[in-house]
């Protein structure tokens, strides 16, 4: 009677595991790591002109949403730390940014020298800055925009429990 018993809880133990190995598998599959680690990825193409812009943290802890400089589709990484909006070398020369004078940058790397340029149009969401003072950045990743000061010192800006909300300074 006993080995019964135990023979029918090694069965249901195993049944347990095949459903939770199924269910972890089809929440993969649907996206849900993607959220995760990218939970504002939609939030390009959600938002009217104007209207303020919540994110959500990702699980690295960073805010970082899509955008669009020039009316290309950028990655932003939120970083208050930066004075510029800068940008990689590489994706600065697919933008056909103008390099200005000559400066150097304090970063998480240590000093560097680039230059200094305008951006033309930069997008978060439906808020739109025109004529933006960016940085273009030898040494950062290919595909990430670090948007600093120069863009977000235009909006107000709250962040609480994990989101960030900007919205344009009430008059």
């Amino acid at each position: 009677m006993a080995a019964h018993t135990t023979q029918r809880g090694g069965i249901i133990m195993m049944l347990l595991f095949w459903v939770l190995l199924i269910a972890v598998g089809t929440w993969w599959i649907h996206g849900g790591l993607e959220r995760m680690m990218n939970p504002n990825a939609n939030i390009v193409h959600t938002l009217p002109a104007g209207e303020p812009v919540t994110l959500k943290r990702n699980r690295a802890g960073h805010f970082e949403a899509p955008g669009r400089i020039n009316g290309t589709p950028v990655t932003f990484l939120l970083d208050t730390g930066a004075t510029y909006v800068a940008v990689p070398s590489d994706l600065a020369h697919d933008l056909n940014l103008e390099p200005g004078r000559s400066a150097w940058f304090n970063t998480a790397n240590g000093r560097v020298e680039g230059a200094l340029t305008t951006l033309e149009e930069v997008s978060l969401g439906g808020l739109t800055v025109q004529n933006v003072q960016g940085s273009i950045s030898p040494g950062m990743e290919r595909d990430t925009v670090l948007l600093g000061m120069s863009f977000l010192n235009l909006f107000s800006i709250e962040i609480k429990a994990g989101e960030m909300v900007m919205s344009l300074p009430e008059q």
